[in-house]
């Protein structure tokens, strides 16, 4: 499916700003509550080493200076929930209920002339705590904002996205309307007064696009040309062997005896084969330039049948058609009948004089099934033994071929587009 390179570089614009965004907003939470929990981490510690150097001075335990600290001596002096996590092996630790109190505690060693004695600084934090109540207060302002702020941002991408791709969309539209005045000649884009890469690939592709169709137009001329000089050379070269090979008397006399009559006759051959090979390479060249169309593959079948009744003489009492009323396929009908021929006057040749011929059309494939005489001799017959000039048609028509040689016969496999 075709996808427009303004859509992906959007999306990617756009996910890379909702990452930034939500990363951020993360971030800047993390840091919030993180700042609130050093902050009264710091006022422990802070009262902590206060409650120390008072104790070393005048050895007793003086009060907070902060009323939302406490100082225990005894563990079971301390909240239930408190109490719960110094049991657990905690020296600092923060401790959230579900009741309202969120306590945070530190732990404090006093040394005596006795051994020491242990502290338990407990601060109920709760006031302090302004994250999650900015948050319930004006959460609702702070998140219009930010989706304000991430569709603005979006807008930008996709503004962004569309006025770096413009040049390259209006590149892609002159590439597909592009035409050549004179073969050789370089197609001029509006984005090749650009200095920057566009600019660059727009001139190297105008440049591109008319050297590609001057090398079509060579190929064009080439075809017809040698087409033209090979058609027509070995024309007179089958006249000449045709009518001397008619000629009884006089002056063809002469030519009659140079030439044998095999030596003709395999002269002749020669010289079909090779009409058939040029026929079908320029057909092939010619493939690229001839558009598909649905016809009528049984009537095909029958016009190249009774052709080669005429042509070889060939008795069709030992043809056998299974064909339903209509084949309907697509692909190149000019093609299709040199592909048939081929394959016929393959079959004829090798099957013979009796050769039984059958032709069958089932689950999408047409079989062209002859017979081998068995004293048929092995021989090459030019083209009609050329497979890899067979596949190469069934491929120019997005066809299907295939060989197979049986005991008794020999079996060819056509599956046409339908």
């Amino acid at each position: 499916m075709f996808r427009s390179i303004r859509h992906g570089l959007f999306a990617a614009l756009a996910g890379f700003t909702v990452l930034i965004c939500v990363g951020y907003t993360g971030l800047a939470l993390v840091i919030s509550y993180v700042t609130e929990d050093m902050l009264v981490d710091r006022l422990l510690a802070r009262e902590a080493d206060g409650i120390a150097l008072h104790f070393r001075q005048h050895g007793e335990i003086k009060p907070p200076d902060l009323t939302l600290i406490r100082v225990y001596r005894s563990v079971a002096d301390l909240p239930p929930e408190v109490e719960g996590a110094v049991m657990a092996g905690f020296q600092r630790a923060e401790i959230a209920t579900d009741t309202g109190p969120h306590y945070h505690l530190r732990t404090l060693d006093l040394r005596t002339t006795n051994g020491g004695q242990r502290l338990y600084l407990v601060a109920d934090v709760a006031p302090l705590l302004v994250v999650a109540k900015l948050f319930q207060e004006v959460g609702g302002l702070l998140t219009a904002v930010a989706l304000g702020l991430l569709a603005l941002a979006l807008l930008l991408a996709y503004l962004l996205s569309r006025r770096l791709v413009a040049p390259l969309q209006v590149l892609a539209q002159e590439v597909r309307a592009a035409t050549v005045a004179e073969p050789g000649t370089a197609v001029r884009f509006s984005a090749s007064d650009r200095r920057d890469e566009i600019g660059y690939l727009a001139d190297r592709l105008g440049a591109t696009i008319g050297d590609l169709h001057a090398a079509l137009q060579r190929e064009t001329d080439f075809t017809r040309d040698i087409g033209h000089e090979l058609r027509t050379p070995l024309t007179v070269m089958q006249n000449v062997l045709s009518r001397s090979g008619g000629a009884g008397a006089g002056a063809n006399a002469g030519a009659s005896a140079a030439i044998g009559s095999a030596d003709a006759e395999q002269l002749r051959e020669g010289v079909s084969e090779m009409r058939a090979t040029v026929d079908v390479l320029f057909a092939l060249a010619r493939a690229e330039h001839i558009a598909a169309e649905t016809f009528d593959l049984r009537a095909l079948i029958e016009e190249r049948l009774l052709r080669l009744i005429e042509d070889e003489g060939w008795d069709a009492a030992g043809l056998v058609l299974a064909l339903p009323e209509r084949l309907p396929a697509t692909g190149n009908r000019h093609l299709c009948s040199l592909l048939l021929d081929n394959c016929l006057r393959n079959a004829v040749f090798h099957g013979g004089a009796g050769c039984r011929l059958q032709l069958a059309f089932a689950d999408g494939a047409l079989a062209i099934i002859n017979t081998v005489a068995p004293q048929q001799p092995a021989s090459t017959h030019g083209f009609r033994h050329g497979q890899h000039l067979l596949l190469r048609i069934a491929a120019a028509m997005r066809w299907q071929i295939a060989f197979d040689a049986m005991d008794d016969g020999y079996r060819v496999t056509i599956t046409p587009t339908i």
